[in-house]
């Protein structure tokens, strides 16, 4: 029981262009990420889980406006909220994801729930939302998710066939996915990770946030991963899983193989963004390749900081 523990969580990374970022949103930003971590931690420093610590910490950041998941959901081509989320636990590899939910004000306990209560892995659309009803979830109405910048970016776009990747230059910084990992006092380790996808996506569009070794995965073995970015670069990388791997077969440690899937792997293909992790020791590494990444952590032997650029 004398594991050190260790919480980090992300609210996205991209094109963090110190100049659109005022000094009093900045703090905003700061303060948003620093509650969800001293939630998240406390429940680490009361003996609890990590995969509760993950739980808590994620449906903090889905209730702040500032991050794209949960309240903060960008709107689609039809001008709705279409939600992502997945939580995975590293001692039993159990695993929960939804993805194309509305309404849901925390996607993330609805993929825990997935877990828990389903004898599933992965639901969408229309059928997540009956096993939802059929938990008593109740609906929040559009009017929780409306913000106005995010209603401006998609106005901005609308009638045309572009998609906004949050980040992109044109736009206010706010973008990507929330996520966090933790390691218990036990030593297990856990993932969450939740969005509200791209703006102006169609057809149904799915990322890498929901998929289970794609941008979200834990393994006691190895590790705990909560990705941001591009979301189809890093499906066609299966990023969380590779840094699992290389850990795995090549015995990497956590820091060099989350820099190596982050600064090499996955610019090869194309793709930017970043990921934070933790191993099973409580060890903490939060690679990005963009501009700046919105990311904080806090470990058991005093380390804390919290971050949005380089």
């Amino acid at each position: 029981m004398n594991n050190k523990f260790s919480l980090a969580i992300h609210g996205g990374a991209g094109t963090l262009v110190k100049g659109l970022m005022t000094p009093e949103k900045e703090e905003k930003y700061k303060t948003a990420l620093e509650e969800a971590l001293e939630v998240g931690y406390a429940i680490l420093e009361n003996n609890g889980k990590a995969i509760d610590a993950v739980e808590a910490a994620v449906k903090k950041l889905e209730d702040s406006p500032l991050f794209n998941a949960g309240k903060g959901s960008v709107f689609t081509n039809k001008g709705t909220h279409e939600m992502d989320a997945a939580i995975m636990d590293g001692k039993s590899l159990n695993a929960g994801a939804v993805s194309l939910i509305t309404g849901i004000k925390n996607p993330v306990s609805l993929a825990r729930d997935v877990m828990n209560k389903s004898d599933h892995v992965f639901l969408a659309g229309e059928g997540a939302m009956l096993f939802a009803d059929s938990l008593g979830y109740g609906l929040e109405s559009p009017a929780y998710f409306y913000d106005e910048l995010r209603y401006q970016q998609w106005q901005e776009i609308k009638d045309s066939d572009s998609f906004q990747l949050d980040h992109s230059l044109k736009k206010d910084s706010k973008f990507g996915t929330v996520g966090a990992v933790a390691c218990d006092k036990e030593g297990n380790v856990a993932a969450a990770t939740s969005t509200g996808g791209m703006t102006n996506k169609r057809w149904g569009r799915v990322g890498d946030s929901p998929m289970i070794g794609a941008g979200n995965y834990a393994n006691n073995k190895t590790c705990a991963v909560s990705c941001t970015g591009s979301g189809e670069f890093f499906i066609r990388g299966v990023v969380a899983y590779d840094v699992s791997c290389l850990m795995e077969y090549k015995e990497m440690s956590l820091e060099a193989a989350a820099t190596e899937v982050i600064n090499k792997r996955i610019l090869e293909i194309g793709g930017d963004g970043g990921l934070i992790a933790v191993d099973a020791k409580g060890t903490i590494a939060m690679p990005f390749n963009t501009e700046g990444m919105y990311r904080a952590f806090k470990t058991s032997e005093n380390e804390k900081e919290i971050l949005i650029y380089k």
